[in-house]
């Protein structure tokens, strides 16, 4: 299927179906993308082979010149963004000056509009850098990816590029003290002849499970939108992610907040 790259450093503003009008900053490459992840699910496609593709990405002074710039012109429309969305293609934390640039944009944020709520789209793998989870604590909305509580499943969903520990993850999540979001993609289907489905009854006891150690302040379950790079994908139906959100709330009195 189809799939499509962020083509530009500043994007948008787009709708967001979980976050309102969103102005995206992708710190990654404008031609390629570049993850610590491979999801079988993602927008963006398919990693590049290893050596194809040499990685250009933004500096922090353009970062800081094109986000001044962009929001300068919105404040000039009266057309301010809900929320300032670190997304694009791949992992945003991968960036050298992640932490800079965060200190950047809150500068930024506040001189021109304050109102607007920072957002990093993250997949916490690289929650061991301690400079990236003081970054994190500062923004807004902190949303964290744990699309499982069992690690074959993590394995074969995200395909993590190296080595992945999911407790060692979870032991980094915990440091944040429930000031996270922890966002879920639902899916079932098959890849590469393995079957797949994080909906099953194990699969939701093991998830709830982490999540009753992880204990967010938001929980946010979705399903696939858009086109997939792996072909056999279903989406979960909304009816269905309502049944799993009321069962979280049962059990862990977690808010929980569904997209279809």
């Amino acid at each position: 299927m189809s799939t499509f790259l962020f083509d530009q450093t500043i994007f948008g503003p787009i709708i967001s179906r979980r976050l309102g009008i969103s102005l995206g900053i992708n710190l990654l490459p404008n031609d390629s993308k570049l993850c610590s992840f491979d999801c079988i699910y993602c927008e963006c496609g398919w990693n590049p082979e290893k050596g194809t593709v040499k990685a250009i990405l933004p500096t922090r002074i353009e970062v800081k010149k094109m986000l001044r710039a962009k929001l300068s012109e919105m404040k000039n429309e009266a057309e301010l963004p809900d929320v300032i969305t670190f997304a694009g293609n791949g992992e945003p934390t991968m960036h050298p000056d992640f932490a800079s640039i965060i200190d950047d944009t809150l500068l930024i944020r506040n001189e021109l509009c304050p109102c607007a709520r920072i957002v990093v789209l993250s997949n916490s793998t690289m929650l061991h850098k301690p400079k990236v989870i003081e970054a994190l604590k500062k923004i807004d909305d902190n949303i964290l990816k744990l699309d499982s509580g069992i690690p074959a499943t993590i394995r074969l969903l995200d395909q993590p590029v190296g080595r992945f520990d999911l407790q060692s993850v979870v032991n980094n999540i915990k440091q944040f003290e429930g000031r996270l979001i922890i966002q879920t993609m639902f899916i079932r289907g098959s890849f590469k002849g393995t079957a797949i489905d994080n909906t099953t009854e194990p699969e939701l006891t093991a998830w709830i499970t982490v999540l009753q150690q992880i204990r967010p302040r938001l929980v946010m379950i979705y399903t696939i939108a858009r086109d997939t790079p792996a072909n056999d994908l279903q989406k979960v139906s909304t009816d269905e992610l309502e049944i799993i959100a009321e069962r979280v709330r049962k059990e862990t009195g977690l808010e929980v907040q569904v997209s279809g």
